[in-house]
């Protein structure tokens, strides 16, 4: 069999990974775009190369061997963004999961550990494939060995041998030595011969084959100021091509035997996979179809009920309402179980809806109910007409509230944290994807049967832990109300103008194909918009705009280099003005109107209770909270939300800068706190002080950089950060963030404080006692500990945000039906509530509504509300 040895740059492809991706957070919080973009680099890998060999080197350290020779060897290189630090660990698990040696080699570069185990690779007689975005590693091409630089994103690669370098540069690999001898390397602080760039360098080698002949050739040198600038730097191109030579025989403390490669450990793989959120890659992994589970099940004893009889009935139950698919509005039924002191029983779907006994005991308040995920089987049973009550505990948000970190996918995988065995997965029951499916009533029943089991036997030691954390009221005062008013905001639904939809898709396209027009008669010809190659073409060869950046596959046309290209040519603005009127008709329009509910002309989104960490509410099917709206046609979709009834209006109110107010009351800062009493412009007091200028010296311009500082505190921005958000220099955000903190010393204070209490507990809390865990906050490395800390900062903060809304939509129902009110909530969107509502109730409306959500929760500083209402959501802002 072929030996094959693979050779990652660990570092060069986390790199790459991280700038070609945007930043991605799993449901932790944890950024992972660079392990996201290195695993699909992997998986293609393995895939496509089969290797028997494989490893992943690693810089060990800021200085190497090199350093001695040239100080600033380098010296121009930013400091990592602790966004990409963080990650490492977690690549570094990534790797053990998938049992591939990661190397590092103290006083030396991974180049060298690559290069080294080349050499020794090719003298055994393997086949080598090298990947990395470092173009310097082309030097190592060979026979045997081809290197891999990735190009555009993170898994297209462009594959160098001999053969390619020479078509390429008319060189041979050992030569790319000498071309950075000559020409430099920016990336690395390697200096080159001033004044020598690509194109004379790779002439005079052509001629001239080496550095060195070159510098013994000098009176054959064509061009004067060529030959003055070898004469005058011959020191510098031999130190540069020394530092750009990759070592050979660097003293490794492995052997390629080390680096056999025999598949990877898929029970990690897996659990890391879920950890870090990688739902898309996880369907691609072979995971079997069942776990083995029913072997370690303890017998049970239940009935399968052929009629509903009072004896299966009970004062208290735990109940099972099964519903298999996601979406369960109008979904089926698959069956119920109960079990309570009479035992267990499952009642088929047919069975359980024609006994009018047992609809009279699930709309009895009296009968309490134990279940998990309340609000699920409520909407569910609503779309069979009933309106279940007496629903006293709830597994799954009780699961939420205890750990928001653990996972509430079923009822196994809560109970496996109280080390309750004795029920299956769903997914073990059902299979899942393509496969997935009903088994047969006697499996269906038991496995039913078990989870309604579980709950019953794990409420009370849930029960006892919340009492314990002093949660208990967050369980029954705040999330247990709130899951019946959000499941009658889910069944209530939002009435869809589907005519206006489409309406607004036709003036779409019309605006597409003017735009279009517009595009073809500045570039002079017809292209196709969408392509980057031949936008490419028309903007830089024809239109011969500033070339910002390139790539293998020609010029780069991302967003961001054509905003920076927007004050050159008017087509600019156009081209992106196209890109994103084709977002909004895709993914807004298109997929509203594939998810309207054909019999209300409503959208039933789903709200999800026990998914962030932070306890913020999130939707799906469709995400409601993910409308665009600083474009005016994305802010146009929401004119198709109209009331479902006739003279209703849309009514909606949004609490201003609400965590702002949060820190202000947290950190107890006067400064911030006066503010907010005097009811100053926040943004303009933070530019005021940042920037030392009085109010009237604002610029709009210093408004926007305070009002990105004043938001990113709050979620913990680093530097690198806030530079990204500004388009700003890191020195100078770093600057911003100083400033923002001698201005607002209580705020550094309470991000201080907060990190200690964390490491004294583990765990940090809002108002209204919701914790967080943070097992990370006294780890020894630097980069992880940094993370749990930023979030330690943060989640007070978000998280009493998101108390502060949830405490005002039970007050607000609360209130609506107490005075007799028909208008009700519709939806929640981040910091906004919208209702519907007669006009005839507007007027009481405006004074009812801010004066519940402004005493929702009693803050140092007074909460704010601003509402607006009209025929449609766009008129309600």
């Amino acid at each position: 069999m072929e030996k094959k040895l693979v050779l990652i740059d660990g570092n060069s492809i986390a790199y790459r990974a991280f700038f070609a991706l945007p930043l991605l957070n799993n449901e932790k919080g944890i950024h992972t775009n660079a392990i996201y973009g290195f695993t699909m680099m992997l998986m293609k890998i393995l895939e496509e190369e089969k290797p028997t060999h494989m490893l992943v080197a690693f810089d060990a350290g800021k200085t190497t061997f090199r350093h001695k020779t040239f100080e600033e060897y380098k010296g121009g290189r930013q400091k990592t963004p602790p966004e990409l630090s963080e990650q490492f660990p977690l690549l570094r698990e990534l790797l053990n999961a998938y049992r591939i040696l990661a190397y590092e080699l103290d006083n030396y570069e991974a180049d060298d550990i690559i290069g080294t185990l080349c050499a020794e690779a090719e003298k055994e007689g393997f086949e080598v494939k090298v990947i990395s975005g470092d173009r310097d590693l082309t030097q190592l091409a060979s026979e045997h060995v081809t290197v891999d630089i990735t190009r555009k994103g993170i898994t297209d690669v462009e594959s160098y041998t001999p053969e390619t370098i020479q078509e390429k540069y008319g060189l041979t690999p050992k030569q790319i030595i000498d071309l950075k001898g000559l020409m430099g390397d920016a990336s690395d602080n390697i200096p080159g011969v001033p004044g020598i760039g690509e194109k004379t360098a790779l002439k005079l080698l052509k001629e001239f084959g080496t550095v060195e002949h070159l510098l013994e050739s000098l009176e054959r040198v064509s061009g004067k100021k060529v030959k003055e600038n070898l004469e005058q730097h011959r020191d510098l191109a031999l130190l540069s091509k020394q530092l750009a030579t990759i070592l050979r025989d660097a003293p490794l403390g492995i052997t390629l035997e080390d680096t056999k490669y025999e598949g990877y450990d898929l029970d990690k793989v897996v659990a890391l996979f879920k950890e870090l959120g990688f739902n898309s890659l996880l369907g691609k992994m072979n995971v079997k179809e069942a776990e083995e589970e029913t072997a370690h099940l303890a017998s049970i004893r239940y009935t399968i009920a052929r009629e509903v009889t009072e004896s299966m009935l009970a004062n208290e139950s735990a109940l099972i309402v099964e519903i298999l698919e996601d979406n369960y509005h109008k979904a089926p039924i698959l069956g119920f179980a109960l079990a309570n002191e009479n035992g267990n029983v499952f009642i088929p779907t047919d069975v359980a809806l024609s006994s009018s006994l047992f609809r009279q005991w699930l709309e009895d308040g009296e009968k309490k109910k134990s279940v998990f995920d309340a609000k699920r089987a409520i909407v569910a049973l609503k779309w069979q007409g009933l309106d279940m009550k007496g629903i006293d505990f709830d597994l799954l948000i009780a699961s939420y509230l205890l750990n928001p970190s653990h996972s509430t996918e079923d009822v196994a995988s809560v109970a496996k944290a109280k080390q309750y065995v004795n029920v299956q997965s769903d997914e073990s029951v059902y299979g899942k994807g393509a496969k997935q499916a009903v088994p047969d009533e006697p499996i269906l029943a038991e496995h039913l049967v078990r989870k309604a089991a579980a709950i019953r036997e794990l409420k009370q030691q849930f029960i006892n832990d919340l009492q314990e954390n002093e949660q208990y009221s967050l369980f029954t005062e705040l999330e247990l109300p709130l899951t019946f008013i959000l499941a009658e905001m889910e069944y209530a639904g939002v009435k869809i103008d589907v005519e206006r939809l489409r309406e607004m898709g036709e003036e779409l396209n019309e605006q597409l194909k003017t735009i279009e027009r517009d595009i073809y008669q500045l570039a002079g010809q017809e292209f196709n918009i969408n392509s980057p190659k031949q936008l490419g073409v028309i903007l830089f060869d024809k239109l011969q705009l500033p070339v910002m950046k390139k790539t293998k596959t020609g010029y780069s046309t991302s967003a961001d280099v054509l905003e920076k290209l927007a004050p050159y040519h008017e087509i600019v603005e156009k081209i992106l003005h196209y890109r994103q009127l084709g977002k909004l008709q895709s993914t807004y329009i298109e997929g509203l109107l594939k998810v309207v509910h054909s019999d209300t002309n409503k959208v039933h989104t789903i709200f999800n209770q026990a998914l962030t960490q932070t306890g913020r509410l999130s939707s799906t099917e469709p995400n409601l909270q993910n409308i665009p709206i600083r474009l005016e046609e994305g802010r146009k979709i929401r004119q198709a939300f109209v009331p479902s009834e006739p003279d209703w209006v849309i009514f909606a109110a949004d609490y201003s800068q609400i965590e702002l107010r949060v820190l202000a009351h947290i950190a107890n800062d006067p400064n911030l706190i006066e503010a907010f009493r005097n009811d100053l412009d926040i943004h303009t007091k933070t530019a005021m002080d940042i920037f030392h200028v009085s109010e009237e010296e604002v610029t709009s311009q210093m408004r926007r950089q305070a009002k990105a500082v004043n938001f990113g505190i709050v979620y913990g921005i680093s530097d690198y950060g806030l530079s990204q958000n500004l388009n700003i220099s890191r020195k100078e955000a770093a600057n911003f963030i100083e400033r923002y903190f001698a201005s607002f010393p209580g705020v550094k204070q309470y991000m201080d404080d907060i990190v200690q209490q964390a490491k004294q507990k583990g765990y940090v809390t809002t108002l209204l006692h919701r914790r967080r865990y943070l097992p990370d906050i006294t780890s020894r490395n630097f980069n992880v500990r940094s993370f749990a800390e930023r979030t330690a900062m943060n989640t007070p903060i978000q998280g009493s945000a998101a108390d502060i809304i949830k405490k005002a939509m039970i007050d607000l129902a609360e209130r609506l039906q107490q005075e007799k009110l028909q208008a009700r909530i519709l939806l929640q969107v981040h910091d906004e509530l919208i209702l519907e509502a007669p006009k005839a109730e507007v007027e009481r409306l405006t004074k009812l509504v801010p004066e519940v959500m402004e005493h929702a929760i009693e803050l140092r500083v007074p909460l704010k509300v601003d509402y607006h209402f009209g025929p449609t959501w766009y008129d309600a802002k």
